[in-house]
């Protein structure tokens, strides 16, 4: 009875002892999982979105927009990631919308004016900059291809040094506004009678002399091109071709006219000077 009683207790002892040694193994690998799953976590920030389709021109409302959990490594610069910063408690005028946002797309300072501004063009200004208007037609403004948010080229024809000189004057100046329209979202081509342009105070005088003082034409840049044109000038013998040589000087001749009757001799003779 005595051998039973001490197998039973060494099977019980080993039973347990194996069972101890399972938990152990168990316990061991959920704590791997579970540290692999918090290196898998992606710390995130608030950031607010807009619940509709909103468009230019509208009034940015508080139920217009919502805050979701975004990658904080992510957040995309300019996004407002504080209601109170959207919509100032101490003030109760509503930011205007600039640009187009789709559903679920995060609010932007780009897209959207200070709290009580509109979207006219004097918020669009960039610090230090200015706008400042020329007269385009058909010709001169592309075939009314130009829109707000595109650059151009500003190429000046006119008369300097007694010859007709087309030169370029600015590059890649920033359009802001098509006659009235500022929206950069619009799409139909339209035959614009002005643009307006943001520049520095200098380059505006440049085109304000320009524009007064001959013909200006816009050159349109393409949307990936982040190049500088350097400066071109070219005038009517650039352009058929024509190469200015200096006249080559001859030797000095001397002559001595006589009159005999109605005949009239030259004679070379040595120069004296």
């Amino acid at each position: 009875m005595r051998v039973i009683f001490g197998l039973v207790l060494i099977i019980g002892v080993g039973l347990a002892g194996y069972a101890v040694y399972v938990a152990k193994g168990l316990f061991t690998d959920y704590q791997a999982e579970r540290a692999q799953l918090q290196d898998q976590i992606v710390p995130t920030s608030t950031v607010y979105v807009v619940t509709r389709q909103v468009r230019y021109g509208e009034r940015l409302r508080p139920q217009d927009v919502r805050a979701i959990e975004w990658p904080a490594q992510f957040v995309p610069f300019g996004a407002f990631t504080n209601a109170g910063d959207l919509f100032p408690a101490d003030s109760d005028e509503l930011r205007t919308v600039l640009r187009v946002m789709e559903r679920n797309e995060p609010v932007l300072v780009s897209k959207v004016t200070a709290p009580g501004e509109d979207a006219g063009v004097a918020s669009r200004l960039e610090r230090g900059m200015r706008a400042f208007a020329l007269r385009v037609d058909v010709a001169s403004g592309v075939s009314g291809f130009l829109r707000p948010g595109d650059r151009v080229d500003v190429y000046w024809t006119g008369s300097a040094r007694g010859e007709s000189v087309t030169r370029l004057i600015q590059s890649s100046l920033q359009i802001i506004a098509v006659d009235q329209i500022t929206d950069e979202d619009r799409n139909n081509p339209t035959i614009a009678r002005t643009i307006t342009v943001e520049a520095p105070p200098d380059r505006i005088a440049t085109l304000a002399q320009a524009q007064s003082s001959g013909n200006l034409m816009l050159s349109l840049v393409g949307v990936r091109d982040d190049t500088q044109s350097e400066t071109v000038e070219i005038n009517q013998d650039d352009l058929l071709g024509i190469s200015q040589t200096a006249p080559v000087a001859g030797p000095e001749i001397c002559t001595v006219r006589n009159r005999r009757g109605a005949e009239v001799v030259v004679t070379q003779v040595p120069c004296t000077n």
